[in-house]
């Protein structure tokens, strides 16, 4: 199945999206995702239906995201428009939207939502972008467009128990490690991301050891 429609909508969408969420990424979970499926089921093959749902899922997951969409819901009509055309069955569109509208972290720290099993995998590389390199970059990318601090001993860190708290407490970078970004190891669904999940959160927690280290000279 050709997606390049997709393709081309995600990149249209955010095209100027500089907080971590842009096409690239989008792009990056779309080959994280599928290669991590392709992993876990030997039998499946690139060019299957189900890689197509995995990869469309991922490409589109941050053009309805209430971090940079002004109008999530004239953005999910255009997709529901978009998918039929690329050659998306009812039950198809069914799964992409369903996963795109809730796969983020915030939409699942008061519900925790089961996604179908694309939808999983969509989910597990998304949040595998949170983490390692990657993760740390777009972690600092983001406070630095939102204005937070790096950091601040003044500032503890916050169990986080509901959406609106999440969006809306006092927040730094380093926090966003210990509130959200080192617990996402144990949210992941699928085997592949279960074991990338643990290299690239010891790699960030050495880098968060090695800050502290440095900020406490």
């Amino acid at each position: 199945m050709d997606i390049n429609a997709v393709i081309e909508f995600t990149k249209n969408q955010l095209k100027d999206e500089k907080t971590g969420h842009d096409f690239y990424h989008g792009e990056r979970v779309a080959h994280l995702a599928s290669k991590m499926y392709l992993a876990d089921h030997e039998s499946a093959h690139e060019d299957s239906r189900e890689v197509a749902i995995i990869k469309t899922a991922a490409y589109l997951h941050d053009t309805i995201d209430e971090k940079i969409c002004a109008d999530s819901e004239k953005v999910v009509k255009e997709i529901d428009e978009l998918l039929p055309q690329v050659g998306f069955n009812d039950l198809e569109v069914w799964d992409i939207l369903y996963t795109i509208q809730h796969m983020s972290f915030s939409a699942n720290i008061e519900h925790h939502y089961h996604l179908p099993l694309s939808g999983q995998y969509v989910q597990d590389a998304d949040r595998l972008e949170s983490l390692g390199a990657i993760g740390i970059a777009r972690a600092f990318t983001y406070g630095g467009k939102h204005g937070n601090k790096i950091h601040d001993p003044e500032i503890k860190p916050e169990k986080l128990v509901s959406h609106d708290q999440y969006r809306n407490h006092e927040e730094t970078t380093i926090n966003h490690f210990y509130e959200k970004l080192f617990s996402l190891a144990d949210l992941m669904n699928t085997p592949a991301a279960k074991k990338e999940a643990q290299r690239r959160t010891e790699y960030m927690r050495t880098f968060v050891k090695e800050f502290m280290d440095e900020w406490n000279v």
